[in-house]
């Protein structure tokens, strides 16, 4: 059984911020992409930012510049650095990750979400 546990959400001023934290657990024997998610009630879940096995970074351009994604491969932990937060950064962000467990033969990943953890900024 593979879990993502998000935490590091709360409620933080405008111009704050917030380092959010997925720890991935269970037996698996690959992690691959991971990325960060959020989502408003009544709205899509929007991609905010990924990194690849290799460090690779992609953001949204909502975020750039203010958000840095980075992660741990030795503790299966995937972070979000969040800075100068805006109200429309309000949102249930969402880890998710490529895992693969498989004991033996070809790599297959298939895709894990965490619970989601709250970040809203409001003064």
């Amino acid at each position: 059984q593979v879990q993502l546990v998000e935490s590091g959400g709360g409620l933080v001023q405008p111009g704050g911020s917030l380092r959010l934290s997925c720890a991935a657990s269970g037996s698996f024997r690959s992690i691959g992409t991971m990325s960060w998610s959020r989502q408003v009630p009544g709205k899509q879940r929007e991609l905010v930012a990924s990194i690849t096995t290799g460090g690779s970074t992609n953001y949204a351009d909502s975020v750039k510049g203010r958000f840095t994604i980075s992660r741990d491969n030795a503790r299966n932990t995937l972070y979000l650095q969040t800075n100068s937060l805006k109200p429309e950064d309000t949102a249930v962000y969402y880890c998710n990750a490529a895992i693969d467990t498989r004991r033996y033969g070809p790599l297959v990943y298939a895709q894990y979400w965490g619970q989601g953890t709250q970040v809203t900024v409001s003064s």
